[in-house]
């Protein structure tokens, strides 16, 4: 396995492809692994690096609940490893969000910073923001309680999620031919860490960025509805960098469900979002 020792954790990443650096952060409980079906689509243009977040899969941790800031720490390292040049990185949900972090902290890292959805209370008007850490509070004390089917539920529901779930990969209207993603024993307890640890990150994460110099795309999938709370974050972190949402295709995890068409779309935005070398 290729492992990192970042401070007090160790990293386990993939490298794919050839050509530019073009790193995914994940969403959820999404490992190294997860986005297999996209990468299949963008390693011939581009060396596509996933990696598993501390506490999932492979990767280890030390403590307990890692801030959004810590995870994003964790990716500066990694890249450092990686190169010297400024990358693409493309952060999915809670990855958006660790993308944030690192765009502030580190921005000669980051050529460019696709946040699709980022989960990030903070960016939203503050009754909203306290509103949605609220309920992203009572799904981690459901979780507890009633355990991960009944906090599925409220993640789907929360995050607009349509067809199979938060669970899935697949589900109604998903592209044909994707690769499976079970429940295993492992993605199980990958979920208890996101909702029992991640999700408090999530709660308490909070990040100003003003003055931020990094190119940052804000990104959301065509059928997230407009008034979801992932969406939202979507449009206010727009509104905030005066620009507009790029529409990907499918839904929260249109990376997912429709890889070859999302893994299409970013092939024609990223040339018109990249400086010519």
């Amino acid at each position: 396995m290729t492992m990192l020792r970042v401070h007090d954790a160790e990293l386990y990443y993939q490298a794919r492809g050839t050509g530019p650096f073009l790193l995914i952060s994940q969403s959820g409980e999404g490992d190294a692994d997860r986005s297999v079906d996209l990468v299949d689509h963008l390693a011939d243009a581009y060396t596509v690096v996933t990696y598993d977040r501390r506490g999932l899969s492979r990767s280890t941790r030390a403590g307990a609940t890692a801030s959004v800031r810590q995870h994003a720490d964790d990716v500066h390292r990694l890249l450092a490893h990686l190169t010297d040049q400024p990358v693409i990185m493309l952060g999915l949900s809670l990855g958006a969000s660790i993308g944030l972090h690192l765009a502030m902290r580190h921005p000669e890292q980051l050529g460019l910073l696709i946040a699709h959805e980022p989960v990030s209370p903070w960016l939203l008007p503050a009754a909203e923001r306290d509103r949605h850490r609220a309920e992203l509070a009572g799904i981690r004390g459901l979780y507890l309680e009633a355990g991960l089917p009944a906090a599925l539920k409220e993640v789907t529901r929360v995050l607009g999620i349509t067809g199979g779930g938060a669970g899935d990969g697949a589900g109604g209207g998903a592209e044909p031919g994707l690769t499976p993603q079970p429940m295993t024993a492992q993605r199980q307890a990958n979920f208890d860490h996101f909702i029992r640890h991640d999700f408090r990150a999530v709660i308490d994460d909070d990040l100003d960025l003003t003055g931020c110099r990094t190119r940052i795309l804000p990104a959301a999938g065509l059928t997230t509805p407009a008034t979801v709370f992932d969406r939202r974050c979507a449009d206010e972190l727009a509104a905030l960098l005066r620009t507009e949402v790029a529409m990907l295709p499918g839904g929260h995890n249109g990376s997912l469900t429709h890889p070859r068409a999302y893994a299409a779309r970013l092939r024609e935005l990223l040339p018109e979002l990249l400086p010519a070398s």
